[in-house]
């Protein structure tokens, strides 16, 4: 097959005396026939590259399923008088949501369960689902959940009795697809964010159950196009939350829960550069701020008089604060130090740091627990151990484990190593590396290895177990991720470091991981690959511009490449929320600023790597034009005849296909194109 040639169509954009050519803008409209049949030609010709790599996909792809869990239950949750949880049987795409009555978890083997939500029998003939957000009501009655079949960020609300199991009549769209739905205390009423033509969440609504939703109550308008609004409940559940917020500056109001007819209550007005959280705790409320404390301190007053503040406990600039976890009697602290999650409990007004066996790890607290819960729920897990749930006794403080996630087929994590490496950045910094390999990969020199990263929106690349990628680690295969600049792993300064004019040492800090990892022979540019998604897309793809020759493949996924423009077009869902991000091209630092980096805008006349890029039709983070527009420009400059492929998911969005077996035949699929072109070909 040859190769798929988009036409060039001359286009100018002109602004702050420059001229940039984009002979592939038409791409952008997609009711055009002629932008359609490109894509199915570029789905035609990856699909005919991968043709002699089907009985390796199918290897990979298998291998995956053999390490499938006969089922995988998640330890349940207590809340009032039933313990949650969710499984997900070995044959099935989607999760089943469950619970059981029981005084308390010895009595849990002997409960009948009760399925709540089936996700399998929603899914039944669609392609495409996708269920985010799930509510109960106070009474445990009701269930209020959100479901997605298009990959867009438009969802619906669905309320389901739960004695009836019947569907009420209740059904509102164009709900915002997380942190957007509550329910009042006297479960009469609950809460909504719906989106703008943007798909921006922008709007909070008030619904009386079994009312015309035509008659729902507007409460508060996001009218700030650069900021989003969020809900979400206090531990206690007393409170709702209504967050306002950009990627700098907050703004929260209050509902309490049992008056929800009562008026938003303003905690403190926004402030450029002033971010905040607030909590609730006895008859205290908890504020986490970075006002005059950059990794964040953490303030309380009463609740009877918001403005009264004083410090709960000393700051530490070493001390990365990121979430509060306020329990009846105990204050469980979320963060960051020396480069990894930490928890803290507050004790006798100092935080006392739970210690772990192993030196790299990734700790997270289980969502919904009880207020009054007398033990709390800890995940614990690293790049060896699997996710470990721990449950915390408030009276003793002892942590005993409940549930280590099990690994199907045969698995020693003395065969393996983790390791922590520092690179050393063209300014000098240091940039942390977490890697995994099996014992031995080494012996006979650089292995292959796969370098991957991201690096936005403070967002942290955390050691995590998975157990997927065993069968390519017991082939020899080094997995290696980079916590570069743009992330907040080494602190909050780690984030600011990495954005906006700053934005470039993502990218170098990127290449100097590449080139130690081939000074100290873990790798060589022959057998390295690059891999990122999204904001990482744009990481790699920027990469590939400014140091292609260190690596054999780049694997951008819905990338993030035709920077400004993008950023220039404020008709594109998320363009005004990324300006604090970015930078705002419409201001002419920013702008050149930006070129000098877009990956589409910096594309040259020379050699690259073999590249594997994917996109969705209905993504509305990244536009499918994008990578669309990148391949074509890269079809017609690149010097070399290494393959280069793009495969667009014509009926999903940012995330690809939904359901499990789907995400792993896509998984099994981008690796059999990697180790092709590193030529492994192992028999895995």
């Amino acid at each position: 097959m040859k190769l798929p040639e988009a036409k060039r169509v001359p286009y100018t954009h002109e602004l702050h005396g420059d001229r940039r050519e984009d002979e592939y803008y038409w791409l952008k409209d997609r009711t055009n026939p002629e932008v359609i049949q490109y894509l199915e030609e570029e789905n035609r010709y990856y699909e005919e590259n991968m043709k002699p790599l089907e009985k390796h996909t199918e290897q990979i792809y298998q291998s995956m399923v053999d390490r499938v869990p006969e089922s995988e239950v998640k330890v349940p949750v207590q809340r009032g008088p039933f313990f949650y949880y969710s499984r997900l049987d070995k044959d099935k795409q989607y999760p089943i949501y469950a619970r059981k009555q029981a005084a308390n978890r010895e009595l849990l083997s002997n409960a009948t369960e009760q399925v709540i939500l089936d996700l399998n029998e929603l899914a039944t003939g669609d392609d495409y689902l996708s269920v985010t957000e799930r509510r109960l009501s106070n009474d445990h009655n009701l269930l209020a959940y959100l479901e997605n079949r298009d990959g867009s960020d438009r969802y619906t609300l669905n309320i389901n009795n739960l004695e009836t199991g019947e569907l009420l009549k209740d059904k509102i769209p164009n709900i915002f697809l997380y942190s957007s739905i509550e329910w009042s205390h006297c479960d009469e009423f609950i809460f909504y964010i719906t989106v703008d033509e943007m798909q921006r969440p922008y709007q909070l609504w008030r619904h009386r159950l079994g009312s015309d939703v035509n008659s729902d109550e507007l409460l508060y308008e996001e009218k700030d196009v650069t900021f989003t609004l969020y809900i979400y409940k206090s531990q206690s559940g007393k409170f709702i939350i209504v967050h306002s917020k950009s990627s700098t500056t907050s703004e929260i109001r209050l509902i309490n829960t049992e008056t929800p007819l009562s008026p938003l209550q303003l905690l403190d007005a926004r402030r450029e550069g002033i971010e905040y959280d607030v909590e609730h705790w006895g008859d205290e409320l908890l504020i986490l701020t970075n006002e005059n404390a950059l990794n964040f301190q953490l303030l309380h007053c009463p609740i009877s008089d918001p403005s009264s503040r004083n410090n709960l406990l000393a700051y530490n600039e070493n001390r990365f604060i990121q979430a509060m976890y306020p329990f009846q009697n105990t204050l469980l602290l979320l963060g960051r130090e020396s480069g990894l999650t930490q928890l803290w409990v507050l004790k006798d007004d100092k935080l006392e740091q739970f210690e772990w066996d192993e030196p790299i790890y990734t700790l997270s607290m289980i969502d919904d627990q009880s207020y009054d819960a007398t033990e709390i729920l800890i995940q614990f897990e690293s790049l060896l151990t699997p996710k470990t749930t721990y449950a915390l006794n408030l009276k003793t403080g002892e942590k005993t484990i409940l549930q280590v996630t099990p690994v199907s087929g045969e698995y020693e994590s003395s065969n393996y190593r983790q390791e922590q490496l520092w690179a050393l950045a063209d300014d000098g910094v240091k940039i942390p590396m977490t890697v995994v390999y099996r014992e031995g990969a080494l012996d006979n020199g650089p292995a292959p290895l796969i370098l991957s990263g991201y690096g936005s929106y403070g967002a942290n690349n955390d050691p995590y177990f998975n157990s997927y990628r065993l069968p390519l680690i017991d082939q020899g295969v080094i997995f290696v991720t980079v916590q570069v600049r743009g992330g907040s792993e080494m602190g909050r300064s780690w984030y600011m470091n990495g954005k906006m004019q700053h934005k470039r040492n993502t990218f170098t800090d990127f290449i100097a991981a590449a080139k130690y990892l081939i000074d100290k022979g873990y790798t060589t540019s022959s057998k390295m690959a690059a891999r990122g998604g999204s904001a990482g897309g744009l990481l790699v793809g920027a990469v590939a511009n400014m140091a292609g020759d260190l690596f054999q493949v780049i694997v951008p996924e819905v990338p993030f490449v035709d920077v400004v423009t993008t950023m220039l077009d404020d008709t594109i869902p998320l363009t005004t929320l990324e300006w604090d991000e970015w930078g705002n091209p419409r201001k002419p630092e920013d702008y050149f600023y930006m070129k000098s980096y877009s990956p589409y805008d910096n594309v040259e006349a020379k050699n690259y790597p073999h590249m594997y890029i994917t996109t969705g039709l209905n993504d509305p983070r990244v536009g499918y034009w994008e990578p669309a527009k990148w391949v074509a420009r890269l079809r017609f400059m690149k010097t070399d005849n290494n393959t280069l492929v793009v495969k667009t998911n014509m009926g999903a969005g940012h995330f690809g296909a939904s359901g499990r077996f789907n995400h792993l035949k896509e998984a099994a699929e981008c690796y059999a194109f990697i180790l092709d072109k590193l030529r492994v070909f192992v028999e895995v």
